[in-house]
């Protein structure tokens, strides 16, 4: 129950009214160059220094500057009067672009694209669909091209979707013992970070990933070197072209994507593919039985509606359409951070 003192001064509310001015003060210090500033500076920083730098003004710098500090993203240290500011570690290690556990390229894909798509929620839930068109004048179908037309755009847009596993990658690949699976397929692996996740933890197993032929040339370009030699290739839609045989099949955020129907469809032609005694991993954010939570993942699932056609689901939702396509034993690991792991068997 509500004690008289919380109904007198809602303050969780009025909490969750300002949540998105904390996102927004944070995208737009990414989006500035705030962090990478002050990264690059040897020595802490005034808002009028910041603010020549970054060719902003000093009235908004300082604010910004300031807003930071409360959010605990920056820190402060006053001199004559004068607040010099400084990054925290938590901003150098995931709010700086240099940063190899730079999280800068997702925030930018929050603010620029999601968003947007947000400001039509109620649209979204009166419709039942996503907002694409609204947001964007374009349909979903014709998003991924009308975003990413240019090589530059594709590449932050890889950046975006490789920096979690940098994060979540290594304990979803380690929630089960996957050293058996020599032969390992990620569909819709994007720019290989989960890839260099699982060659890491299996040395001794090799990975393919089938992507669109777009992101496929953008990640031999950017992301992936000689020296992953035992990450491979291959161009193709997984849901209208061949899929090869595999030992494993990995499959991180793409079923959450789609309707009950496509999921099936695809779960039925992996399963063909599946080489006997395989399996399929599939890494997703998982909804309590009880609806109860957890938050994160019951706002992905707001998230796949403005966004997708698809939805988060549950482990019983996921196992049944796992069983419904033959795969068994399937067992559900959560890691306790955002991403869990769904194994099937073949």
């Amino acid at each position: 129950m509500n004690s008289s003192e919380e109904l007198d001064y809602p303050k969780q509310i009025l909490e969750y009214k300002d949540g998105f001015l904390v996102s927004k003060t944070m995208f737009a210090a990414c989006e500035l160059g705030v962090f990478d500033v002050l990264h690059e500076s040897e020595l802490a920083l005034s808002a009028a220094a910041v603010a020549a730098r970054l060719g902003t003004s000093v009235n908004g710098t300082d604010r910004l500057l300031s807003a930071c500090v409360g959010l605990k993203l920056l820190k402060a240290e006053m001199k004559n009067e004068e607040a010099f500011y400084a990054n925290t570690d938590l901003s150098s290690i995931y709010l700086t672009k240099s940063s190899p556990r730079s999280l800068y390229h997702m925030m930018m894909y929050y603010s620029h694209t999601m968003y947007k798509c947000w400001q039509f929620l109620p649209e979204a839930i009166r419709d039942g669909k996503n907002q694409y068109e609204r947001a964007f004048g374009i349909s979903s179908k014709e998003i991924f091209d009308a975003l990413y037309r240019s090589e530059d755009e594709m590449a932050t847009f890889m950046h975006h979707m490789d920096s979690i596993w940098n994060i979540c990658g290594k304990d979803v690949i380690t929630a089960f013992d996957l050293s058996v699976f020599s032969t390992v397929y990620d569909l819709g692996g994007c720019s290989g970070g989960l890839a260099k996740q699982f060659v890491s933890v299996y040395p001794e197993s090799t990975v393919t990933i089938l992507d669109m032929p777009k992101v496929v040339q953008t990640a031999k370009k950017h992301f992936i070197t000689g020296e992953e030699h035992r990450i491979s290739f291959h161009e193709g839609d997984f849901f209208n072209d061949p899929i090869p045989q595999a030992d494993l099949f990995i499959m991180a955020r793409i079923i959450h994507d789609w309707t009950e129907d496509k999921c099936s469809q695809l779960l039925n032609k992996i399963y063909k593919s599946c080489k006997p005694g395989g399996g399929l991993l599939l890494v997703e954010v998982l909804l309590n039985e009880d609806k109860s939570g957890p938050l994160t993942s019951q706002l992905y699932s707001l998230n796949m509606l403005v966004q997708t056609e698809g939805k988060e689901r549950t482990r019983t939702e996921y196992s049944k359409l796992l069983t419904a396509s033959g795969f068994k034993d399937i067992q559900v690991k959560a890691t306790g951070k955002i991403y869990d792991a769904i194994l099937g068997r073949k």
